[in-house]
């Protein structure tokens, strides 16, 4: 299934996530299976989390500290559905496996 999910694009190009396990690297084109990081300060929710639009209105793109944020079209498997309020893009996709397709941004 074709989702999406907003990522923190570094100086040198690469991918990585936003607040969990932001150290990761998440290439193009590859299959990656989730992993579970607890993390102090957020709630423990597995899987990668993806939205069903390009739409999450709680989070910016760019940030005063430099950093910017990209949304990816992603390809995912083995989701679940994760209710949200409207603020906050309204419904999650949280996903076992997920590939990079492309950049929107």
């Amino acid at each position: 299934m074709k989702a999406y999910k907003l990522l923190r694009k570094r100086r040198d190009g690469s991918l990585g996530p936003l607040f969990i396990n932001r150290s990761q690297v998440i290439p193009y084109g590859e299959w990656l299976a989730a992993e579970d990081h607890p993390t102090k300060g957020f709630k423990q929710r597995p899987g990668w989390h993806c939205a069903p639009n390009p739409v999450a209105p709680h989070l910016k793109t760019e940030l005063r500290s430099g950093e910017r944020r990209v949304w990816c079209e992603v390809a995912i498997e083995e989701f679940t559905e994760y209710p949200r309020p409207a603020n906050q893009g309204g419904k999650w996709l949280l996903a076992e496996r997920m590939r990079i397709i492309r950049e929107l941004n």
